[in-house]
């Protein structure tokens, strides 16, 4: 599904695309970078068909997601304060006596 299928979708179950995110404990940045690509991955094109369905049955899904636990999404990347994420860690430990020496083999 395209991105601006999707969004006519999501404004269709009477939702912006934060909303949509916050909906489905989703970071509202990981939705929108799909706009990039022009393409959504096919869950989410399908969680936004099903929700613009039951807006138009009038049936109230909020009320009948609020009744299920959604664990949210372990946020990726860097870390807080950090750019780039954690540092590497070292790739050769020395000996002290080599350490002192300036030698790495």
């Amino acid at each position: 599904m395209t991105y601006d299928e999707f969004k006519r979708h999501v404004g269709k179950a009477g939702l912006t695309i934060r909303a949509f995110a916050e909906l489905l404990k989703l970071n509202p940045a990981s939705i929108s970078n799909h706009a990039k690509t022009g393409d959504v991955p096919s869950h989410l094109a399908v969680i936004a068909v099903l929700l613009a369905e039951l807006a138009e049955q009038k049936v109230n899904y909020r009320d009948v997601l609020a009744k299920v636990e959604i664990a949210p999404k372990k946020a990726r990347g860097a870390g807080i304060g950090r750019f780039g994420g954690n540092r590497q860690d070292l790739l050769f430990v020395l000996s002290p006596a080599k350490a002192t020496s300036g030698e790495t083999k």
